[in-house]
């Protein structure tokens, strides 16, 4: 006999809703948990960084550039008449004194000018003697007069006293005496007047000279000047040193001006530095430096600071004070190191490949187990040239990544391995 069973189609269903729901539930609940996950640390070869540790104590601030020496006194030597090269000398390289002839140049009309300036000046010397002559000659004649008129006065004067006497004693005419005395009046007049004469006549013969001897001396240097632009036809060094450079060659026409050889002393050098012009605001002239010939260290000072910046560097001339090592030449190619000041107690870790002075930027501290990096905001200070100030961030012992870390930017935590 069959019995009918009671029908759980019903409950079934609900089963089934209720595996439904839990298994969105449960996938849902481990969705969210992934998703809240941080991704694994990514792992850097420890050999590939490089790291330093936090300081405390005196800290030695230096800028660093590139550069050449560079002579100290340069000569330049240039044309002072359009002229040809007709032979070279000497080639640089060469040892020179002042008087060393360098090359030699022609101009003919350099030799016509210098002809046509010595017939003046010895022309304008003949002139000169020819009015000495003259005005000496007309000074003596104007003296005689005046010496021809003081006898005839002092004669005058002796016949008038002699009138005189012999009015007062009855022996002579009032009329006598009275004509006596009258001419020794008028050449005491004359007199008056041939000295004045006189004096006239020296001053105009001083003045003449003294006009014509302007002249020679205008004639003079015409001809000095053509002498020397003659002699200038032989270039000469002019200074001791060396020849450095010599830009014209035999044929070559050079007009006036132009720069023909450079002449220096090539024991006295000073280095020219190249140095950013973000690191170049805190030089200033006096500052010790050294300077590195790759043959030796030489220390020196800062003489001069160029006031322009040139594609982004500021150059900074430095003198040096050492004697300079063998090999050491114009144009070297050295390092310069200057030191800008000496901080005695700051915080301060080795300089990172993007710090900048006064900048925030963000570093990789190592943590205490040597195994992880972490993130962390560092606020720099003042900086040297493999150092720099830590004001915030880090403390005394940090251990922080110095090399470039940008690949890294997307993660702020790294595992070292």
């Amino acid at each position: 006999m069959d019995i009918q069973r009671p029908s759980n189609a019903k409950a079934k269903k609900i089963k089934r809703a209720l595996y439904v729901t839990v298994a969105v539930v449960v996938i849902a609940g481990v969705t969210l948990g992934l998703s809240r996950l941080k991704p694994a640390a990514p792992s850097v070869d420890r050999g590939t960084v490089w790291t330093d540790t936090v300081k405390r104590g005196p800290m030695l601030r230096e800028v660093r550039g590139l550069g050449t020496l560079v002579p100290l006194d340069i000569h330049w030597i240039a044309a002072l008449t359009t002229a040809r090269v007709d032979k070279i000398v000497i080639r640089p390289g060469h040892l020179v004194e002042p008087n060393t002839v360098i090359l030699e140049m022609s101009d003919p009309a350099v030799a016509q000018t210098l002809l046509d300036a010595e017939y003046q000046f010895k022309g304008a010397q003949a002139d000169l003697a020819n009015l000495k002559v003259q005005v000496n000659s007309e000074l003596l004649s104007q003296k005689a007069n005046e010496a021809s008129v003081r006898s005839d006065y002092e004669q005058a004067t002796t016949d008038h006293d002699l009138n005189y006497k012999l009015h007062q004693e009855g022996l002579g005419s009032e009329k006598d005496e009275k004509l006596s005395k009258v001419r020794a009046e008028q050449l005491k007049i004359r007199i008056g007047l041939e000295e004045e004469r006189t004096r006239v006549a020296a001053d105009s013969a001083a003045a003449r000279i003294q006009a014509q001897e302007a002249h020679v001396e205008q004639a003079r240097a015409m001809y000095e000047l053509r002498k020397s632009q003659a002699d200038a036809l032989h270039v000469r060094a002019g200074i001791t040193g060396v020849l450095q450079l010599l830009p014209v060659d035999v044929g070559q026409s050079v007009a006036v001006g132009t720069n023909i050889a450079r002449v220096a002393d090539p024991k006295k050098l000073k280095a020219e530095i190249k140095i950013a012009e973000t690191q170049a605001k805190d030089i200033v002239i006096g500052q010790s430096a050294t300077v590195d010939t790759r043959n030796g260290i030489v220390n020196g000072h800062v003489i001069r600071i160029d006031p322009s910046v040139v594609n982004g560097t500021v150059t900074v001339d430095v003198g040096i004070d050492d004697p300079l090592p063998l090999g050491a030449r114009a144009d070297l190619s050295v390092d310069g190191t200057i030191t800008l000041e000496n901080l005695k107690d700051v915080l301060y870790v080795g300089r990172p490949v993007h710090g900048q002075t006064d900048a925030t930027i963000s570093l990789f501290k190592v943590m205490p187990d040597d195994s992880d990096a972490e993130r962390v905001n560092v606020k720099l200070g003042r900086s040297s040239v493999n150092t720099v100030e830590i004001l915030s961030g880090l403390q005394v012992g940090d251990k922080v990544i110095l090399s470039d870390m940008s690949q890294w930017d997307n993660v702020d935590r790294i595992r070292l391995k």
